[in-house]
């Protein structure tokens, strides 16, 4: 079949086939004008964002971004091929795909050759396993915790190391050659060809249809590699594959949750404990391809580790991976199991309620990102700080997205600054308790300069614009003003603006000022040099918050430093503690404020 007539037929079927029929097949579509619209399948959502326009023949998701036709939707929902999704398609509507050409059928027919050989090595193993020669694997799994419905399930097997595969798939006419290609039999160099899977305990890996693809083998013995894998083969290339990624798909759309963990095993010792979303990578660090195929069922997969020193590297190498991916909403969680155990260990030791606490109180991917970069690091200097905000600038600018990378730097820029405040000396209890009423008084002061700098300057901006008075009055409330004459003078300010007929301008309020107080009253602010700075109201407005902000990161700053001070005395309660923390948090908030100026 030439391109351009399945094209023709392909362009056929969209014409007869409705799309909504289509979708409606999958998931529940409500109408809204002129469109439909439901809960992506290729996401986790709550809001409905995924559309469905039946005149231009095309679905779209604001969300994820999937878009796509009535033959993309039967691949991406269904797991098919584009061959398949036709056939399936045009089994629809009577129509039949017209012949292949020679090369295309050929190529058809050793993909399908392919996943029957798989097929057949499946049944080989399933069998072996229930045979004397595999009562070593059968009781290994029994002691694992793995009962005859989890082995079924999983379609769990065992290799012998007879060549007994070999001489199977032989006698079904299954020549060397395939097998070399599926990665069933290996050739050494001048010598016999022997079976890739020897005394091993089997686990089928299958694609998104529940297709056996490759397989993954536990060793019986002390031997080296514990774990092996099937090699890259036509069908299965192990950078896009999540191990059980086929019975998870479902589970996890509607846990709305889906826990990447480290090999297969967590994976079945999590479903045997009913906890059915979990996926695996194989063999290899989680890559781009995995994270994208584990988004198509959730924003924010959880990567669960155990808590070993490999656990922790697993999870840094994969912040190398996922940051240039990075879109709104999709990103990784983190988990990291305790004592350095896997999975199975914590569900044995704790139970399931404890595992799904552990795993809900994941690490986001910005704290992780932080850890990796500071961690056994030193903090003192500010070349140590300098080199660290340089490391930061670096991770950040792997992140493609530019809304995404815009959110990252102000999120470590804020930890920055938080991390970066200065710390009181850590002396000793005697000197700590000496200081402690010195410092306390000196912050108080402190924090009485700063209420009486943030007010004149507010002040000096109404004598030359009264008409922020009524924008700025109320913020004013927050500061404290010790200075009389400054406290006087803003008090005629607002009689002579809410006392008098009209609001007055700036030459009548400065008439009305002189009047009031008289000449010396202008000695408390410097109307020149701000007027010089600020030639309009805009320009005052956005000058008057970046100030406002800024001594008000002072001041907590400042009440940080009390409440610090109180800790490193030693006498201190939980609930110092608690406002301390608390102080940290406004401070980060008001961080996050001074990006709009």
């Amino acid at each position: 079949m030439a391109s351009t007539d399945l094209q023709r037929f392909c362009d056929e079927l969209r014409a007869k086939i409705s799309i909504v029929d289509v979708v409606a097949s999958k998931i529940k579509l409500v109408r809204k004008g002129r469109e439909y619209q439901a809960c992506c399948p290729f996401h986790s959502e709550k809001t409905p964002s995924f559309t469905v326009n039946e005149a231009k023949g095309f679905y779209h998701c604001f969300g994820c971004g999937a878009h796509g036709d009535i033959i993309k939707f039967e691949m991406e929902a269904n797991g098919l091929t584009f061959i398949e999704a036709v056939e399936k398609l045009a089994h629809k509507v009577g129509m039949q795909l017209p012949k292949l050409t020679p090369e295309s059928k050929e190529q058809a027919e050793k993909r399908a050759s392919a996943y029957d050989i798989m097929e057949m090595a499946a049944r080989f193993f399933e069998k072996c396993l229930r045979l004397p020669v595999g009562r070593e694997g059968l009781d290994y799994l029994y002691a694992r915790g793995f009962d005859d419905n989890i082995i079924t399930k999983f379609r769990l097997g065992f290799a012998p190391n007879n060549n007994g595969l070999k001489a199977q798939l032989s006698s079904q006419g299954i020549s060397d050659e395939e097998m070399v290609e599926l990665g069933l039999l290996t050739i050494p160099e001048n010598n016999r060809p022997h079976d890739f899977f020897r005394n091993r305990v089997m686990i089928p890996i299958m694609d998104k249809r529940g297709k056996v693809i490759a397989f993954g083998g536990r060793v019986m013995d002390k031997s080296q590699p514990k774990y092996l894998n099937s090699p890259e083969t036509p069908v299965f290339n192990k950078r896009r594959i999540l191990y059980n990624l086929n019975n998870a798909r479902e589970k996890g759309y509607e846990a709305k949750r889906l826990i990447i963990c480290e090999g297969y095993m967590d994976v079945i010792a999590m479903d045997k404990y009913g906890i059915g979303y979990a996926v695996a990578p194989l063999g290899t660090a989680l890559t781009e391809e995995q994270i994208q195929e584990a988004w198509k069922v959730v924003g924010e997969p959880i990567c669960c580790f155990d808590g070993d020193l490999a656990g922790i590297r697993a999870a840094v190498r994969s912040v190398d991976r996922v940051l240039p991916i990075l879109k709104p909403a999709y990103s990784l969680q983190y988990a990291f199991l305790p004592d350095k155990q896997d999975p199975d260990e914590f569900l044995k030791a704790k139970g399931v309620d404890e595992f799904l606490k552990t795993v809900t109180d994941t690490m986001p991917l910005k704290d992780l990102l932080w850890r990796k970069t500071t961690e056994n690091k030193s903090l003192q200097t500010p070349e140590q700080k300098a080199g660290i905000e340089k490391e930061l600038k670096a991770e950040i600018a792997k992140i493609t997205d530019e809304t995404v990378r815009g959110y990252y730097a102000q999120e470590m820029k804020n930890k920055l600054r938080a991390e970066f405040l200065p710390q009181l000396s850590t002396k000793s209890s005697f000197a700590r308790n000496t200081a402690h009423k010195d410092k306390i008084s000196q912050i108080k002061r402190i924090k009485t300069d700063l209420d009486d700098l943030v007010a004149r300057y507010i002040i000096s901006a109404f004598v030359i614009y009264p008409e922020l008075v009524e924008e700025y009055e109320e913020r004013l409330l927050n500061f404290s003003i010790k200075d009389t004459k400054l406290k006087s003078l803003y008090e005629a300010i607002l009689d002579i603006i809410h006392n008098g007929a009209e609001a007055p301008d700036e030459t009548g309020l400065l008439a009305s000022l002189d009047e009031a107080l008289g000449q010396n009253w202008k000695k408390e602010v410097d109307l020149h040099i701000l007027k010089k700075q600020c030639p309009d109201i805009i320009k005052m407005r956005k000058h008057l918050d970046e100030r406002i902000i800024e001594v008000q990161l002072k001041r907590i700053e400042a009440d940080m430093r009390e409440a610090k001070s109180v800790i490193d005395s030693g006498n201190f309660t939980d609930d110092d503690y608690v406002r301390f923390e608390s102080l940290k948090k406004e401070f980060n908030q008001l961080l996050v404020e001074t990006d709009s100026f």
